[in-house]
């Protein structure tokens, strides 16, 4: 309750970006030191191989560099996904490109991949694992296409992002989902991609799988690395809630066909569906970007459905979108999601929400 009269009084007046980063800088500060206060009792699971202390994780977009991951994971997040990260770094969309629908405890953004790069984001991960908490974090990496990067170069732009990060990577995801990059969404067309996930799935193949003991001292990122042959990292892709349902069907067959690891369902909407509250005008002057929160719920559940029951239990599902609530994760483990993620929720939830959804996730 203190956290709701802290956002409704200071929070929801600020601009919705630089209360982001204030919150940001916090948790920075802080997070781990609040560990006592949002300790989550030990409910490991083992996913795509990797180890997880809770089901429970941050979703990629709040944290797009690596700089806080120790902070969340004090707050109770049994893995925080780092980024999107682009082969090159970038500034994302102007601002303002945040927007809150506080009657729906939504948000809409269209900040446009806005992130240091692959290269700067590995050395910080590279120094994170070699301290005592990033050792053994579960980390997972989402990484997108660069903007000025052509669809026509797309597979090498997403190599070069998978060659430096994957190698501290406790998973890796591919972004073809986000609405905010143009053309990024026509890539989740099986010929389009096909080869991405082919390109990099050879990456990953070879690339050592962060966690554990890992050669982290060892070598620096973007050199020789820490390939290990015979050794992986496993490979997501992500999916938006807005394809059609022959098109999830397709995707789905696809990573089975390629061999992936798993499918994160479901990245921000495009729509603006009837059933908001806010009102429309509030709606519309938001403008372009994508949709997350509680509205997003019924159509990310459906698309997790369709997957478990397309794909059985030879992949794992991350089931993200309108997780809000611990009965939400509940429902999206019952639902096939063998992960479930939020961000939306947190912002509007506080600093004690992670906890509280980790406990749901260890049922």
């Amino acid at each position: 309750m203190a956290y709701d009269a802290l956002f409704s009084t200071v929070f929801a007046r600020m601009d919705p970006e630089v209360a982001h980063e204030q919150a940001f800088r916090a948790i920075r500060l802080g997070g781990r030191l609040a560990a006592p206060l949002t300790s989550v009792p030990p409910a490991p699971r083992t996913v795509m191989g990797v180890e997880f202390p809770n089901a429970f994780g941050l979703a990629a977009g709040f944290d797009k560099n690596a700089r806080a991951v120790p902070g969340l994971l004090g707050l109770g997040f049994g893995h925080v996904e780092v980024g999107t990260v682009t082969a090159r770094p970038q500034s994302g969309n102007p601002r303002p490109r945040l927007f809150r629908l506080l009657e729906d405890e939504a948000i809409v953004n269209r900040m446009g991949f806005n992130n240091d790069g692959a290269a700067v984001v590995a050395a910080r991960l590279h120094r994170l694992r070699r301290t005592r908490t990033g050792a053994d974090a579960a980390i997972g990496v989402n990484i997108g296409k660069t903007k000025v990067v052509p669809a026509s170069e797309a597979v090498a732009d997403y190599v070069e992002s998978a060659r430096l990060l994957a190698p501290y990577a406790s998973y890796l995801v591919v972004n073809v989902s986000s609405p905010n990059t143009p053309g990024l969404r026509d890539l989740q067309a099986v010929d389009a991609l096909r080869p991405i996930l082919e390109a990099v799935r050879g990456v990953t193949e070879r690339a050592a799988p962060g966690g554990g003991a890992g050669p982290w001292a060892a070598t620096a990122p973007g050199g020789a690395g820490p390939w290990v042959a015979n050794s992986r990292v496993p490979l997501v892709v992500k999916i938006a809630p807005d394809l059609a349902d022959a098109d999830v069907d397709a995707v789905a067959d696809l990573a089975l066909e390629l061999g992936l690891d798993g499918i994160s369902a479901t990245n921000t909407t495009i729509a603006r569906p009837d059933s908001l509250r806010t009102a429309r005008a509030t709606v519309e002057a938001a403008g372009a970007g994508g949709l997350s929160g509680p509205v997003l719920a019924d159509r990310s559940t459906e698309v997790l459905r369709r997957l478990r029951a397309r794909v059985g239990d030879r992949l794992a599902l991350v089931g993200v979108g309108g997780v809000t609530t611990p009965q939400d994760v509940r429902d999206r483990l019952d639902a096939g999601a063998d992960l479930v993620q939020a961000y939306t929720g947190f912002v509007y939830g506080g600093p004690l929400w992670p906890a509280r959804l980790a406990r749901a996730s260890g049922r």
